[in-house]
């Protein structure tokens, strides 16, 4: 039988005059690893919950807001699409709010297709860079045979959604043939919690974020680039000052993600780090003040 493993931490925010974060509060965030529950899941009131899907090396994850709605970012590569739908389906997901396409790599939206046209979406968002590749080609007919058009990720922009913010602050600016620095880059905030999605973005994307301006701070980071050491600067991750961070990884993956010197800085940094190539499917919950891990093994 496997065991539940329970980590409470307790992280108290002192608020000084002329110090306040606009997102941060007296906020309390605890972890708890545990099993991943078995499907129906049912989504406890009032929370926001964030799925970030084992897809091997790749992206996918789903949000999923206090008011019903749904948001995925990327699809995994193609072989990985008919997964992903079964997740969504495993969490009761009947309709997509919106389908977020980080940039054109295959390990990001070779699996959209799939499940765009298996899944109702209203909206679909990705940064105004195009790619060639019949993967790229197989997610715009997907989108188009939706009847839809997709609408640009850009810094600034803000998702409809309702009870949470969610605004993208990247792209900052344009990257030319630099897909990984196209990357759109999500941040989500509920009451005094908030979450950062960071796609592919590299150095470039990270400086370009941070010298905007944004405020970058988040509890819990995606970390850029599945932990490659192009990305995740520590000027970049002291901006963020995250408490958690996921990794989405592959096992034994080629490119020797997440690279030493990442997982350096962020243990450095004393940022708690899930993955999931040794943890699957790993869950956060959030009820606006306080955040829970579940881990699926």
């Amino acid at each position: 039988m496997r065991n539940r493993i329970y980590i409470y931490g307790l992280i108290l925010v002192i608020l000084m005059a002329g110090c306040t974060s606009p997102n941060r509060g007296i906020t309390t965030v605890s972890t708890k690893e545990t099993l991943a529950p078995q499907a129906p899941k049912q989504q406890p009131t009032g929370t926001l919950q964030v799925y970030y899907l084992d897809v091997g090396q790749g992206d996918s994850t789903l949000i999923r807001t206090p008011n019903g709605q749904n948001v995925l970012i990327d699809g995994g590569t193609n072989g990985q699409g008919e997964n992903v739908v079964n997740y969504l389906k495993q969490y009761g997901v009947k309709e997509l709010e919106a389908v977020i396409a980080t940039h054109p790599d295959a390990d990001h939206i070779g699996g959209l297709d799939t499940v765009i046209d298996a899944i109702p979406v209203k909206s679909v968002y990705a940064p105004r860079v195009s790619h060639t590749t019949k993967t790229y080609k197989d997610f715009l007919m997907a989108v188009k045979n939706r009847g839809l058009k997709i609408k640009a990720a850009k810094a600034g922009l803000e998702l409809p959604l309702d009870g949470v913010t969610a605004e993208f602050l990247a792209p900052v600016g344009d990257y030319g043939k630099d897909l990984n620095a196209w990357s759109a880059v999500l941040k989500v905030t509920y009451k005094n919690t908030s979450y950062l999605f960071s796609g592919d973005a590299e150095r470039k994307s990270e400086t370009d974020m941070v010298n905007s301006g944004a405020n970058l701070k988040a509890d819990v980071y995606k970390v850029g680039h599945h932990g490659s050491d192009t990305s995740t600067s520590a000027e970049f991750l002291k901006a963020i000052h995250p408490t958690y961070a996921v990794i989405s990884v592959g096992k034994d993956n080629k490119y020797g993600h997440p690279k030493d010197v990442v997982m350096d800085r962020l243990n450095e940094a004393r940022v708690k780090v899930f993955r999931t190539d040794e943890q699957g499917t790993i869950v956060s919950t959030s009820n606006g003040n306080t955040i829970t891990f579940e881990t699926e093994r």
